[in-house]
């Protein structure tokens, strides 16, 4: 069965609930408030989908150095697909209530396994609300499936990767809003400024009234930014590796596949104090 890879419309989805291949995965999450999303989840969320907590399980927070969302470890990622049900040939769908970053830095996890048939909800919670979909309180039960699989190395980048790559000629293209990006103001992190080399694409460009712009007018857009260069020769990176998903999503919406991601960002990249730092546009 051919399924959705990087998009699902709200009306579409509906109608596949109670497929027997579909797992839904509710991201919502708070920066300011990590219990937030959860607590939201609890008391409503779209029916049979189970919780992925950014920091719980989309991240290993017990890793130091590599930012604030460093990069999970492929074993302990495929063990919470399994509790989840997610198999092999399942169809994934995430979801949160923002701009669909957390969502896809779900959906980039899974791509990374190799796992194509994971999409966002496009428009995401706000977009199924305002169409009065079916909505569930009912929590998810912990399924007995298996998934295994490892990450594809050649597309996650640490600092001395990301730098290389830079010095190399590869594009780095920075997720972060545009005032973050030029030193200005840092309200996250303890350093501001950007990587020396990067150039800047507010992941908010991807969007029009809260939805994905059309996947010729995004392929245009990215297509300008890496200026005659192929997509395997651009690096993504955002504050911490979670927004630059979104650009990934992107680019690959518009037909545009192979990007990287640093996956430390900005926050893993200020973790050496000897690194440099650049400010301004």
């Amino acid at each position: 069965m051919a399924g959705w890879n990087t998009l699902v419309q709200a009306e579409t989805l509906s109608i596949a609930l109670g497929r027997t291949d579909l797992v839904i995965l509710d991201c919502r999450f708070s920066l300011l408030d990590p219990t937030l999303g959860e607590q939201s989840y609890l008391r409503s969320h779209l029916p049979g989908a189970a919780y992925a907590h950014l920091e719980r399980d989309l991240s290993d927070m017990t890793r130091q150095g590599e930012g604030r969302h460093p990069w999970p470890q492929a074993s302990a990622f495929t063990e919470k697909l399994s509790r989840w049900g997610v198999l092999p040939t399942s169809q994934v769908i995430a979801y949160d209530d923002g701009d669909g970053a957390f969502a896809a830095r779900l959906w980039f996890l899974l791509r990374t396994l190799g796992h194509e048939k994971v999409a966002v909800l496009d428009g995401g919670w706000a977009r199924w609300i305002a169409l009065g979909l079916p909505l569930s309180s009912t929590p998810h039960v912990a399924a007995s499936g298996i998934y295994r699989g490892d990450f594809d190395g050649t597309r996650l980048l640490d600092a001395a990767a990301t730098q290389a790559h830079v010095e190399g000629g590869g594009v780095l293209v920075d997720a972060r809003a545009p005032a973050r990006f030029r030193g200005e103001e840092e309200p996250i992190d303890r350093v501001a400024g950007h990587v020396p080399g990067a150039i800047n694409r507010p992941y908010a460009q991807n969007l029009a009234d809260g939805r994905f712009k059309p996947p010729a007018q995004l392929a245009d857009e990215f297509r300008a930014l890496l200026g005659g260069r192929e997509p395997l020769d651009a690096v993504m990176m955002c504050g911490s590796g979670v927004t630059a998903c979104h650009n990934l999503l992107a680019m690959e919406r518009a037909g545009l596949r192979g990007a990287k991601l640093f996956t430390g960002s900005w926050s893993g990249w200020i973790a050496d104090p000897n690194r440099r730092i650049a400010t301004g546009p």
